[in-house]
């Protein structure tokens, strides 16, 4: 019946002239199940005018079931001053495709694309928004954006967010044939069709229909590694005058050395300055990190994004002159300064931030979004962060750690790793002393030392920094004990090249332990125990990743009354699989009790099959961590 309503509603616009676009009830059922928003149309086009002029033109449509889906009824284009929008349309259209809102240009929005920490940007952005708010309706963004260089190719995912289904897309690149981009395709199963244009041009089209929307599992491999995807590169390409190449890492090497040719002149006094900083310190090691040290001292990041600015430092002697730079220009600045004392140093482009996916390394392109400092020493490499006051030396963390970069030589460009941390070095060591009464209550004094990646625990290598309330405030937001007060607390730094925090604080705990009759139950886990259990699942369908090693180990003795003795104490636990090992166990010593627990867990990708053991594993520990003893009131 309802069916039949909506075939004669749409009738009924066609009759009266209306040209229903995207009815919703035309979307098939399977693409409806289990989605928030489906993607009914979606159309880019790429093309290549010449090295330094291309045309972006994208066409989409979104039919946005309910309120959760919503963020797809505005649209966000960037642009600055290497690129245009010579059009920008927005419309809504209701359930059985009649026309009910299109902005007008005054409607969209234009401002600033201002991100919080860029001292100078060009960036710009226009936002159109048609939000309606009866369910469902459609939407329809049409814009086109031209470029003034060709270093930059949009990729194209066909879907990447959780309740979205795709009933059909295509992404288009034209050109001519010697500007013929590179491309590589991720988890696409689809042929490329290639074909001339009208007017002599080149084309390649890949075409999606009916993909049902995406699920990701926890604890699996990242997103970007998991969806369709269609990168491109330039061959060949000019950004503001400056022509390269992109065809292999040396020659995009090259391009960045172009870039930096020149700009790392020092003032004659600060070479001199450098000189006797160094002069008296005898290995590489000692005079790096004194360098390093005396630029986090002079110097402040603020972030640069200014046409070709964005690729390009600053001279290194602006950077002596005014004290701020970004990391172009700081890790510029920091590899002159390192000239000025004899030492070889190179500039490094690298892709930061935790849990990025890797570089590609068989695809030359631009992958990156921060540069960093590496001076090779032997062996050994010493790497160097340049955009913080208060990183220690060598240290890369999270942040930078573990990946590939392209670290620019004389030669060019050269993929480089930059360090792992292993679970040896990621250490969280505790050592408490408890003095439990008779109430349950407590006195607890605890130091906590986190090393390596665990220095980094919620934040803690920047609290680190600031002042007592801010340490205050950490512990308290940081502490697993159900109830407890703060008393006297400090933290130590050590900015080692693998650093660690050494957290000491005194806590009061009420109601530590439970008092039932003459009994005391007591969990003797003071402060970390596993409180996560994997659901469980009738099949996994990707892997499981583990992307963090560490080893954890807490010893806490307990002092208990002399009238109370324990009647019961578990049995010492042993753990081990694939992902970890765990041990707990139990010392009893003339009115103490010591309990010690390790945990080391391992990094790496496990089988979809191994899930069951996975889960297992974390169920036995969860149930190991909150075993309790059972004391006695001997009155």
């Amino acid at each position: 019946m309802r069916l039949a309503f909506l075939l004669c509603a749409i009738i009924n616009l066609t009759a009266y002239g209306a040209d229903p676009k995207y009815p919703v009830m035309l979307i098939p059922a399977a693409l409806k199940e289990n989605a928030n928003v489906v993607i009914r149309h979606e159309e880019m086009i790429f093309k290549i005018i010449s090295k330094s002029r291309a045309i972006y033109s994208v066409k989409s449509a979104y039919t946005i079931l309910n309120d959760k889906g919503r963020r797809f009824a505005s649209e966000v284009v960037p642009y600055d001053k290497l690129s245009k929008i010579n059009r920008f349309n927005a419309t809504a259209y209701d359930a059985l495709g009649k026309q009910i809102k299109k902005l007008k240009n005054s409607d969209i929005y234009d401002q600033s694309a201002f991100d919080g920490f860029s001292l100078y940007s060009d960036n710009r952005i226009k936002v159109a928004d048609v939000t309606q708010n009866v369910y469902p309706y459609t939407v329809e963004f049409e814009y086109e954006i031209e470029y003034k260089s060709l270093f930059f190719i949009p990729s194209y995912i066909p879907l990447y967010s959780e309740k979205v289904s795709l009933e059909k897309s295509s992404y288009t690149l034209i050109f001519p044939k010697e500007l013929e981009p590179r491309y590589q395709t991720q988890n696409v199963s689809q042929e490329v069709s290639r074909k001339k244009t009208s007017d002599g041009q080149e084309s390649l089209t890949w075409s999606f229909e009916n993909i049902s929307p995406l699920q990701f599992e926890l604890n699996g491999p990242l997103r970007e590694d998991l969806v369709a995807r269609i990168s491109v590169a330039p061959s060949s390409f000019s950004y503001e005058g400056y022509e390269g190449t992109m065809n292999s890492w040396d020659s995009f090497g090259q391009w960045i050395s172009s870039l930096n040719k020149g700009r790392d002149v020092l003032p004659a006094e600060t070479v001199q300055k450098i000189k006797q900083l160094t002069a008296p310190l005898n290995s590489t090691e000692e005079k790096v990190k004194a360098v390093y040290n005396y630029m986090q001292n002079k110097t402040r990041y603020v972030s640069i994004q200014l046409g070709i600015g964005g690729h390009q430092p600053f001279e290194a002697s602006v950077v002596d002159n005014t004290g701020y730079g970004d990391c172009k220009a700081l890790s510029n600045y920091t590899v002159a300064m390192l000239a000025a004392a004899g030492i070889k140093a190179n500039y490094v482009l690298i892709n930061a931030g935790d849990n990025q996916p890797e570089m590609k390394i068989d695809f030359p392109s631009s992958q990156f979004n921060h540069v960093i400092a590496a001076v090779p020493n032997g062996a050994d490499t010493l790497w160097l962060e340049c955009t913080s006051q208060t990183n220690p030396f060598g240290w890369m963390g999270s942040f930078t750690g573990n990946r590939y970069a392209l670290m620019i030589t004389e030669q060019g460009g050269k993929v480089v790793r930059t360090p792992a941390y292993h679970a040896e070095v990621n250490t969280q060591m505790r050592k408490a002393s408890v003095n439990l009464d008779l109430n349950g209550n407590a006195k607890a004094s605890v130091k906590t030392v986190y090393a390596g990646l665990q220095y980094e625990n919620n934040s803690l290598d920047a609290v680190i920094n600031k002042q007592a309330d801010d340490h205050k405030k950490w512990i308290q937001n940081n502490t697993q004990i159900p109830s407890f007060d703060v008393g006297k607390f400090s933290f130590k730094n050590n900015k080692n090249k693998i650093p660690s925090a050494e957290v000491e604080v005194e806590y009061t705990l009420n109601r530590l332990a439970t008092v039932n009759g003459k009994r005391i139950f007591l969990t003797p886990n003071l402060m970390n125990r596993m409180g996560y259990i994997p659901e469980k699942l009738e099949k996994r369908n990707t892997n499981i990743v583990l992307r963090t090693p560490y080893l954890d180990i807490d010893t806490i003795e307990y002092t208990i009354p002399e009238i109370i003795y324990p009647e019961f104490v578990p049995e010492p636990v042993k753990i081990k699989s694939r992902f970890g090992e765990y041990e707990a166990s139990y010392q009893l010593d003339q009115g103490k009790v010591i309990y010690i627990r390790r945990i080391k867990m391992n990094k790496g990708e496990f089988p979809a099959e191994s899930y069951t053991e996975f889960q297992e594993f974390y169920k036995n520990v969860n149930k190991a961590d909150q075993a309790k003893i059972v004391f006695v009131n001997k009155t």
